[in-house]
C-alpha cells in the first residue's frame, strides 16, 4: 500500500472470476479534469501497462477505473480501494500535467515524483492482483479449518502443510517460496508456521516492504519492473518475478561475478573486505563444533564451510587442499554489552547476525582455545543450489539483523533457514530440528550430508573433514614430559592448573624434545589464562561501573569504542549509509574499500591501548599469573633454541 490508510476488509471482494474481462484495462475517470490533465494521467497509465508482464494483464481480467481524490493525507501518492477502483492523490495533478514531476526530487526510493508515481499505480494494481487469485469460498473453508487445528494464528498466512487442501496456485503473498525469499521464515517446532516479523531490514530499498509480506510483494514488484539493476540487486526475487510471470523486463546484464563480504577474521592488518565468486566454490559443509561443558554450548555449534578452490584451480576435490581459501558462514550472537547473559539469549536480546570468517581462525578458536573438535560434512546439493546458497549467503550478510534465541533461533535453526532460502530443496522443508548435533543426524537421514567420509578418522583428518581437539595433542605433549621428568601429575589437565611458577622449575631439566612439548603446553595455558581474563573482565566490566574507577572509565571507553568499530564486521550495511539496496555493486566497492580501511586502521590502534587498559581491570593474582605465563614462553622458547643451536641446528626464529 501506498498510503497509511487502511485497506477495506477481504470480505468486500469479489468472487474470483466473477468480472471477467479478456484482459486487464485501466479507465480513466475524466470528470473534473481538463484535458490537459487527462492527457497527462492517461499517459501515466499507458506508461503503467507497458510495464507490466503480459501474464499479469492477462489474469487480471477486468477493468479497473482510476481516478484523482482530494480525501488523502498530503503524503500519500495513491490507494487502491476496491479489486477495481484505484484512487490517486490530487495534490500531485498539477505538477504530473505541467511536467515538474518528471524532475522534483522526492526523498522516496523512486527518486523524482514522476517515477513514484509510476511505482504507485504499479504497487497497487499488484495489490489487486494478488488478491483478485484468493482461493474460492469452498476451497478457503478447507483450508481455514487445517489452520485452526495446526494452532496458527493466521497473522501471516495459511501453513504450508494446508495448502495441499487446495489445488489452486498460491496468491504472490502466500506462496511459501516468497516467503523464504522475504524474511518469513518458518518457526521452527510450530508446524508450518510461519515468522512474525521480518529481519531482513538492513539495505531495503523501502522498509514498508517489512511490514507484511502484503507489502513485500508490492514494493518489489515495483523495482522489478522499474529498476534495471533489481537483477543485481536482489537475484533470487528477481528470479521468482521472472519465473511468476514467464517475462521479465530489460535488466543489467553487467552484475559481476563475485559478491563483496566483510571478513570477520581477527587479524586486524588486513583489510576485511573480500569477494566471493560463486562458481570457485567446489562444495558447501555443514560444519559442526562438538558440544563442550559451557551451558550455550551444550548442543554444539553450527556453521556452514564453503570450499573455495584457489585461482587457476579447476573445480574439483582437490579444492579441499585449498584451506586458506575456504571461508565458514556463521551466525552468532553478537554481544555489545561484552556480557552473555543467559537470560538475555532467552529472551532474544542479542542480535543474531551473519558472520563471514577464514577457516583457519575458526579450527583454531575451537580445536586449541575451546579444545572442541570440528566436524566438516559435505552437503549433497547440485551445482546449482551450491551457488544459490552463496548468492542466498551473500544476501543475508548485507540484509539480516535477526535476535538470537538460544533455544529458538539459534546457529542450528538460522543455517537451516539459510539452506532453505538457498536452495529451495524439497527434502529441508518440514525438517525441524534445532539442536547443532540433531540437525545433522536429520540432514544425514535425508539424504542431504554425506556423513560416511568421517568413518576413517585417520582420513577424514587428512583430507580435512575432521579438525580435532588439541586436548589429545597436549595429552601426548604431556606424556613426553613425563617419560623424562619426575613430575607426579597423570593428565595434562592437571599440569596445566599448576601455577607458571611451579611448571618452569623443570624447564632447567628437559632436552630438546621436551622443551618443545612445554613449549607448546605453555602455549596452550597462555590461551586459558586469556579466555578465563575475557570472562573475568565481562564480569567486572558492569560491576564496575558503580566503583567511578578511573582506570575503568579509560578502558571502558576503549571498550565502547572497539566494540562500536568491530560491529561494522557483523552489520556491514551500516558502511553504505542510506544509498543502494540490496547487494552491493560493483560502483559501491571504492566507498567500501575506503570506508573498511578506516575502521581497520582505529582497530589496530584501538587493540594496543586495549590490551594495557583491560590488564589494569584484572584481580591482581589473575594479572600476574598471566605476566608469568608470558615469561615462561619467553624462557623455555630461549632454552629451545639454545638446545637446537648446541645440537648443531639451525638458528631458530
Amino acid at each position: 500500500m501506498r498510503s497509511p490508510a487502511s485497506w477495506l476488509l477481504a470480505g468486500a471482494l469479489l468472487l474470483f472470476g466473477s468480472t471477467a474481462h479478456a484482459d486487464l484495462e485501466l479507465h480513466l475517470k475524466t470528470d473534473g479534469l481538463s484535458p490537459a490533465q487527462q492527457r497527462a494521467s492517461q499517459a501515466l497509465l499507458d506508461e503503467a501497462m507497458q510495464a507490466l508482464p503480459p501474464r499479469f494483464i492477462e489474469q487480471l481480467d477486468r477493468r479497473i477505473d482510476v481516478g484523482w481524490t482530494d480525501k488523502m493525507r498530503s503524503d500519500a501518492y495513491g490507494q487502491a480501494s476496491l479489486v477495481s477502483e484505484l484512487d490517486l492523490n490530487r495534490n500531485l495533478l498539477a505538477s504530473l500535467t505541467d511536467g515538474s514531476a518528471a524532475t522534483k526530487k522526492t526523498y522516496r526510493p523512486h527518486g523524482t515524483v514522476r517515477r513514484e508515481m509510476l511505482a504507485t499505480v504499479l504497487h497497487e494494481l499488484t495489490h489487486i492482483y494478488d488478491r483478485s487469485r484468493l482461493w474460492p469460498n469452498a476451497e478457503r473453508t478447507l483450508i481455514q479449518r487445517c489452520t485452526q487445528r495446526s494452532g496458527s494464528s493466521g497473522l501471516i498466512g495459511i501453513p504450508d502443510q494446508c495448502r495441499g487442501q487446495s489445488d489452486r496456485r498460491f496468491t504472490l503473498s502466500d506462496d511459501p517460496r516468497l516467503l523464504d525469499l522475504a524474511g518469513w521464515q518458518q518457526y521452527v517446532g510450530r508446524r508450518g508456521e510461519r515468522e512474525q516479523h521480518n529481519r531482513q531490514i538492513a539495505r531495503s530499498p523501502d522498509i514498508y516492504e517489512t511490514s507484511s509480506p502484503k507489502e513485500f510483494v508490492a514494493v518489489n514488484m515495483e523495482y522489478f519492473l522499474l529498476d534495471p539493476s533489481y537483477a543485481c540487486r536482489r537475484p533470487a526475487l528477481y528470479r521468482y518475478y521472472k519465473e511468476r510471470f514467464g517475462w521479465a523486463p530489460a535488466a543489467k546484464n553487467d552484475c559481476g561475478k563475485t559478491f563483496a563480504f566483510l571478513n570477520a577474521g581477527n587479524d586486524f592488518a588486513k583489510t576485511p573486505l573480500g569477494q566471493v565468486d560463486p562458481e570457485r566454490v567446489y562444495a558447501v559443509d555443514y560444519l559442526l563444533a562438538e558440544a563442550n561443558q559451557n551451558w550455550v554450548s551444550r548442543w554444539g555449534h553450527s556453521m556452514l564451510r564453503l570450499v573455495i578452490c584457489a585461482p587457476g584451480r579447476p573445480r574439483g576435490p582437490d579444492c579441499r587442499l585449498d584451506l586458506d581459501q575456504h571461508l565458514v558462514l556463521s551466525y552468532r550472537a553478537f554481544v555489545g554489552d561484552v556480557q552473555l547473559s543467559s537470560w538475555d539469549g532467552l529472551v532474544g536480546k542479542y542480535p543474531s547476525r551473519l558472520f563471514v570468517l577464514p577457516l583457519a581462525q575458526v579450527i583454531d578458536e575451537y580445536t586449541k582455545t575451546e579444545l572442541r573438535s570440528l566436524a566438516s560434512v559435505p552437503l549433497n546439493l547440485s551445482r546449482e543450489e551450491v551457488e544459490n546458497v552463496v548468492e542466498r549467503a551473500a544476501e543475508m550478510h548485507w540484509s539480516y539483523d535477526g535476535n538470537y534465541f538460544f533455544l529458538s533461533n539459534n546457529c542450528a535453526v538460522e543455517e537451516l533457514k539459510l539452506l532453505r532460502g538457498g536452495t529451495n530443496n524439497s527434502k529441508l522443508v518440514a525438517l525441524d530440528n534445532i539442536m547443532p548435533n540433531g540437525l545433522l543426524e536429520v540432514l544425514k537421514g535425508r539424504g542431504l550430508a554425506d556423513t560416511s567420509v568421517l568413518d576413517d578418522p585417520r582420513e577424514a583428518l587428512r583430507l580435512g573433514y575432521r579438525f580435532d581437539s588439541f586436548r589429545d595433542r597436549y595429552q601426548a605433549m604431556f606424556e613426553v614430559l613425563r617419560k623424562q621428568l619426575p613430575i607426579k601429575q597423570e593428565k595434562v589437565e592437571d599440569w596445566l592448573s599448576l601455577t607458571a611458577a611451579q611448571r618452569r622449575q623443570w624447564f632447567d631439566q628437559a632436552d630438546l624434545r621436551t622443551s618443545a612439548a612445554l613449549l607448546l603446553l605453555e602455549q596452550a595455558s597462555y590461551r586459558q589464562q586469556l579466555l578465563l581474563a575475557q570472562d573475568e573482565v565481562k564480569q567486572r566490566y558492569l560491576g564496575a561501573r558503580e566503583l567511578k574507577n578511573g582506570g575503568m572509565d579509560k578502558a571502558n571507553a576503549t571498550l565502547r569504542q572497539i566494540l562500536d568499530n568491530s560491529g561494522f564486521l557483523s552489520r556491514p550495511a551500516e558502511l553504505l549509509g542510506s544509498g543502494g539496496y540490496g547487494l552491493p555493486q560493483p560502483a559501491e566497492w571504492q566507498r567500501l574499500e575506503s570506508e573498511t580501511s578506516l575502521r581497520q586502521k582505529q582497530l589496530q590502534a584501538l587493540t594496543g591501548d586495549l590490551d594495557k587498559e583491560v590488564r589494569a581491570l584484572l584481580d591482581p593474582d589473575r594479572a600476574a599469573e598471566m605476566a608469568a605465563n608470558e615469561a615462561n614462553v619467553k624462557q623455555i622458547g630461549e632454552h629451545l633454541r639454545k638446545l637446537h643451536k648446541a645440537a648443531g641446528g639451525l638458528q631458530l626464529p
